[in-house]
């Protein structure tokens, strides 16, 4: 009877973890030198990143982003 809660258990924590885990960065773009927020890393070869820090919500880096003197030139 437990195992039934147990599996659904686990599958709800499967699906709702990488949710959790998302990651913003404020990235400027090296050719044409404008900013963006985007979920993967920037390389360092075509974007770099701008500040030292990941956000955990979109609005966080919105937020670094109208902040940043790289991205308001």
């Amino acid at each position: 009877m437990y195992r039934k809660y147990v599996v659904a258990g686990a599958l709800i924590v499967a699906f709702a973890a990488p949710a959790f885990a998302a990651e913003f960065y404020v990235a400027q773009n090296a050719a044409d030198k404008k900013c963006s927020v985007v979920e993967a890393k920037p390389d360092g070869k075509t974007a770099m990143m701008v500040g030292k820090t990941s956000y955990k919500s979109k609005d966080e880096a919105d937020k670094a982003l109208k902040a940043a003197t790289e991205c308001n030139k």
